[in-house]
């Protein structure tokens, strides 16, 4: 993920999840100076991630602050510009199913995708899944828990047939918990090609309605 990704999902985060109401108003004020200093960002690296939500008007800058007016402009604009397979490395078919993969998955990876959706949306899932999706900072216990080598298993994934994709974890990643914020959840499952992942992001948007409400 691009640090300018990593940006965008924290603006999005704090404006969601973590929405602090400062004068009975429901905005969070941020510094690009505050922002980079808790990434390790330089400053222009922050400017850079502002430059397009400002100019769509999703951000407002005013003096040494910054608000997120609008975040479901860059919920949409960061769904638009995410390269999911970028992030990929490894993709294979597991013969098991899917609640047992969740189930033997390391405790230092992050759940992505439809798992991520589940916790979210709780009884309000549209529809089953038959793939899933973790993010991890390597993949060698990946590997070994799901005996998955260089042979079959990787085979039938290039063949169409994964039902496992591990994905390259940020460093900050894991700061978040152990599933994908709603922001980041919403924007992966946007950039998947089954018609089950279009009704995941119906149902996550009308909960990032409520939550912005």
């Amino acid at each position: 993920m691009l640090k300018i990704e990593i940006i965008w999902r924290e603006l999005l985060y704090q404006t969601i999840e973590k929405r602090s109401l400062i004068a009975n108003n429901a905005i969070r004020y941020f510094t690009q100076k505050d922002i980079a200093s808790k990434f390790g960002f330089s400053t222009s690296t922050v400017f850079q991630a502002l430059k397009v939500p400002r100019k769509m008007g999703a951000v407002r800058v005013s003096g040494r602050n910054f608000t997120l007016e609008d975040a479901e402009k860059l919920l949409y604009h960061w769904a638009s510009f995410r390269n999911l397979q970028k992030d990929v490395m490894l993709s294979a078919f597991v013969n098991l199913p899917v609640l047992e993969i969740e189930a033997r998955m390391p405790p230092e990876i992050v759940f992505g995708g439809f798992s991520a959706a589940k916790e979210i949306l709780g009884e309000n899932v549209p529809a089953d899944y038959d793939k899933v999706y973790v993010y991890a900072e390597k993949i060698n216990e990946i590997r070994k828990r799901f005996e998955i080598g260089k042979g079959p298993s990787v085979l039938q994934a290039r063949q169409g047939r994964a039902n496992l994709t591990v994905l390259k974890a940020d460093k900050f990643l894991a700061s978040y918990g152990q599933i994908t914020t709603v922001a980041q959840t919403f924007v992966d499952l946007w950039n998947l090609p089954y018609w089950y992942a279009k009704e995941y992001t119906r149902n996550l948007k009308e909960k990032l309605n409520g939550l912005l409400s």
